[in-house]
């Protein structure tokens, strides 16, 4: 399956725990003023790649610890982002996201819900530049959440992660 991807970073140490291979969604329909990457909202801009291709890049480095999906926005390539995250968990990988989407709006989506499904921690909600703050881990703006996806689902309610 193919995904349409503004970049992708092979060895994050900022985006999310451990060593990590980020995966940038081309594409956002939210534009969040101030928006840490506009570049990324034009759909149509980016580059395809296959998802086979990327789980290549992550077994080809043997100190990874995990799969971050940032954007733009990866809940609107839902398909293709789930199957990405589903076949990384089977390989070991911890799995994060990014959205614009809260938990609540992903929820009610089954695509989206999907995604959802296949990662092990959501960092949820628009970024708002008036809550913007540097001192919070892995996210941009105090509405944010990190939450646990798998507890999240199961109890039908935003469930923050414990790291």
């Amino acid at each position: 399956m193919k995904l349409r991807v503004a970049g992708i970073v092979e060895d994050s140490i900022v985006d999310g725990p451990g060593l990590r291979l980020t995966v940038f969604a081309q594409g956002c329909g939210r534009r969040c003023p101030g928006c840490h990457n506009p570049d990324t909202w034009d759909p149509s801009a980016g580059t395809e790649v296959e998802t086979e291709n990327i789980l290549e890049m992550m077994t080809a480095n043997p100190l990874l610890d995990g799969l971050s999906l940032s954007g733009g926005e990866p809940f609107d390539q839902a398909a293709a982002f789930a199957e990405l995250a589903r076949a990384a968990r089977r390989k070991g990988y911890h799995v994060m996201a990014w959205s614009g989407y809260t938990f609540e709006e992903i929820a009610k989506d089954d695509d989206r819900r999907e995604l959802l499904a296949a990662v092990d921690v959501l960092v949820d909600g628009p970024f708002l530049l008036e809550q913007r703050s540097l001192d919070l881990p892995w996210r941009g703006s105090k509405n944010q959440r990190v939450l646990d996806a798998a507890r999240s689902l199961a109890e039908n309610r935003p469930v923050e992660a414990d790291f």
